[in-house]
């Protein structure tokens, strides 16, 4: 019952772990921008010797537009209670990212290339050996490979306020995305349209193909449209990873996903004194065909014996919003220092998905502590409800086989995480998690009749950025 999918792109929003890197700057990190460089900051080359280039090798390539850099996490997490069964697990990503300014290079203006890959390791989460959640609970989670993640050209034009994207594309470094949520080893993207769309769409650990227009008509505001293909590994009976294990599949023939989203931002300049923050809208559509969980097409209960071939619906739809709020702003502090808080809410049709409605939300204390100025301290929720036709199904197989399976209701989850400034590119962060129905109040693999039980863990996250 596990969500399958886990946070496209992970290094993105890590960067801003522990106030250590500007957030809203991270966000631009996280959308990959090859004019701006790829190499992470703030990063443990400052700790080495000709900060980790003796050579030079690294400062000449960036002075003619190419630029890398690589991000190790690593997450251990022990499950102390319920769950699908009590244990401990441990893995790591490393990432490693790629750019080139073609301007620089070549001449040619705003042109850009990016690309990135993925080495995972060690256990395949916590999620999968542990709870079978359906919210995030590590957000590098994934079937240990080595796999490409995006590779794509980015052509500026109208001075810089528009581009276009072509290539294989994450949807969730820059749609849906909440930056300070990113704060959060759950942040992810949202269990509204990972257990919804097929496979989960373009996102962590798997991408597609696809074309994403943004247009910025104000310094303050932006216009995102995207479409990519809306099936990242195809018919697949297991774990959609499996069927697209290096991410080389660049499928094109699916049913396609589109998205649009607007954003608006506020005070983000270090400079302001007002309150900062951002909100986005947007919606999807996948064009696909989607079955009733619940009735055949005559309207007879699946769950009954007497059930035909499902209803089915062309195509398949969602809603969402995002706010990222300063509540505040210690004096001459920027745009993540004090009081953060984030919230996200997605709704779908609950009659062709299994959740409905999705809403997270948390508050972070960044750079309060004068003892501690880089460490962070935050507390998060997320809450999925399941539809009333996933829950609907499960009372029609209790009335038509009288077996007595648990119902559908929600899946809630807690977090807790403190991020502890180590040195330059280093980062080390304990966090306590609570998962409550997990699966949202589904059958334990063992027995049909009990729901798996509410979990608790304990983890920690290392981060090496170089």
């Amino acid at each position: 019952m596990l969500k399958m999918r886990r946070l496209g792109y992970i290094s993105a929003p890590i960067l801003a772990l522990a106030g250590t890197a500007n957030m809203w700057v991270a966000s631009a990190q996280a959308q990959s921008d090859p004019f701006k460089g790829v190499a992470p900051q703030p990063s443990i080359t400052s700790l080495l010797p000709a900060n980790g280039d003796p050579y030079g090798i690294r400062r000449s390539l960036s002075e003619r537009g190419i630029t890398y850099g690589f991000i190790h996490t690593f997450d251990v997490f022990s499950n102390l209670q319920g769950g699908i069964q009590t244990g401990t697990v441990a893995g790591g990503k490393l990432e490693a990212m790629f750019g080139v300014d073609f301007g620089k290079l070549a001449g040619i203006e705003g042109l850009g290339f990016f690309a990135n890959a993925f080495q995972l390791h060690g256990d395949s989460g916590p999620g999968r050996n542990l709870v079978s959640n359906r919210n995030t609970i590590s957000n590098i989670e994934a079937l240990p490979t080595t796999r490409l993640s995006e590779a794509w050209f980015e052509q500026k034009f109208a001075g810089g306020k528009a581009s276009l994207r072509a290539g294989q594309i994450v949807v969730d470094t820059e749609f849906l995305f909440s930056q300070y949520f990113s704060f959060f080893v759950t942040s992810d993207w949202p269990t509204n349209p990972a257990v919804n769309i097929p496979n989960g769409g373009a996102a962590y650990p798997l991408s597609t193909p696809g074309i994403r227009l943004k247009v910025d008509p104000t310094p303050d505001t932006t216009l995102l449209m995207a479409v990519f293909n809306g099936d990242p590994a195809g018919p697949c009976p297991v774990d959609p990873e499996t069927c697209n294990r290096y991410g080389l599949n660049f499928r094109v023939n699916d049913p396609p996903f589109a998205i649009a989203e607007g954003q608006w931002r506020y005070n983000q300049d270090p400079k302001a004194t007002g309150l900062a923050g951002g909100w986005r809208f947007g919606g999807w559509h996948h064009f696909g065909k989607f079955n009733d969980l619940r009735y055949d097409l005559a309207g007879v209960p699946l769950a009954s014996p007497l059930a035909g071939t499902p209803r089915i619906y062309r195509g398949d739809i969602g809603i969402y919003g995002v706010v990222d709020q300063q509540i505040y702003r210690p004096p001459g502090g920027d745009a993540e220092t004090g009081v953060l808080m984030f919230g996200r809410a997605a709704y779908s049709p609950p009659n062709r998905n299994l959740n409905d409605i999705y809403i997270d939300g948390g508050l972070i204390f960044a750079k309060m502590n004068p003892s501690r100025p880089n460490d962070a301290f935050g507390a998060s929720f997320l809450y999925a409800h399941m539809s009333h036709a996933a829950r609907g199904f499960d009372a029609d197989v209790l009335l038509y086989t009288g077996v007595p399976v648990p119902l559908h209701q929600y899946e809630l989850s807690l977090e807790f995480s403190y991020s502890a400034f180590i040195a330059p590119g280093w980062t080390v962060q304990p966090n306590l998690q609570f998962v409550f129905n997990p699966g949202g109040k589904v059958s334990l693999p063992t027995d049909p009749i009990r729901p798996i039980p509410n979990a608790t863990l304990v983890g920690l996250r290392s981060m090496l950025r170089f």
